[in-house]
């Protein structure tokens, strides 16, 4: 299902939206944090339009998981905190039965194509496209059916076993859902759509997102982006991780932040 249907809201009554969670973003059978922030940018953007803001972008997201929400109806609540000038906040808990599951604070504002970047200290090097391959898709991992992903393998093989010192993945990603391009809305689908950077150093594949912040900087160029995703530290049962993605102009579109725990093979 291509992502725009799979994260669409309706109203549901003042303050509220309904939406339906889909099979086709999941990570083991759970949706993923990255198609949740576009179900949530939804809901913050409807609800300031709702109220007279004149923006139209999320750019920044910072959402709690809770509890892990299932596949099928959720109920959105939202709160605008304030419609500024230059940007909106706009609360989002989204909810099945009577528990809360995920909240997320977004700041709503506008970007521009024709946006001048005045200073950028961020980078990546990356492998070209046809040097990276495309690697087995692992079992129970739906998101990665609506994307093509091109790995620079530099370093150790860890879809085969090997371990090294460095959690650091390194990818080129193109949409493919069926009907999208990247846009400054399910790029935030990609902030959290690549395989845990701590596979690299022996983690099993449970590692359950706690805190996912996302920025939007640009309006994305080109129909292949490049992604940097990082080990920052590893202590006591969770990794703190960052992730960048640019355009193919060097362009630095979105970055994230997420904390979650994580559990490695040899028990460490």
């Amino acid at each position: 299902m291509p992502l725009f249907d799979a994260a669409a809201v309706e109203p549901a009554g003042e303050n509220r939206f309904r939406c339906e969670l889909v099979d086709d973003y999941t990570v083991f059978g759970y949706p993923n944090g990255g198609y949740l922030q576009c179900v949530m940018a939804n809901a913050a953007v409807a609800a300031a339009s709702d109220e007279g803001a004149p923006h139209l972008f999320a750019i920044a997201l910072s959402t709690n998981f809770i509890k892990a929400p299932t596949v099928g109806p959720a109920m959105l609540s939202t709160k605008v905190r304030r419609i500024g000038r230059g940007a909106s906040f706009v609360t989002v808990a989204l909810s099945q039965g009577e528990d809360v599951l995920t909240e997320a604070l977004v700041t709503v504002g506008t970007l521009s194509e024709r946006s001048a970047t005045r200073h950028q200290s961020a980078s990546i090097d990356i492998a070209p496209l046809a040097e990276c391959v495309e690697l087995p898709i692992s079992e129970g991992m739906t998101i990665h059916h609506a994307l093509e992903m091109r790995f620079d393998t530099r370093g150790p093989r860890w879809w085969e076993g090997e371990v090294g010192d460095a959690g650091d993945l390194r990818a080129w990603i193109r949409l493919n859902d069926g009907s999208s391009v990247w846009d400054a809305w399910n790029v935030l689908f990609a902030t959290d759509a690549l395989p845990p950077a701590t596979l690299p150093l022996g983690s099993t594949g449970w590692v359950p997102s706690l805190q996912l912040t996302s920025y939007v900087r640009r309006i994305p160029s080109s129909e292949w982006l490049h992604v940097r995703q990082w080990i920052v530290s590893v202590a006591d049962g969770f990794s703190e991780e960052r992730c960048e993605i640019y355009d193919d102009r060097g362009e630095l579109i979105a970055s994230a932040s997420q904390l979650a725990m994580v559990r490695f093979t040899t028990g460490h």
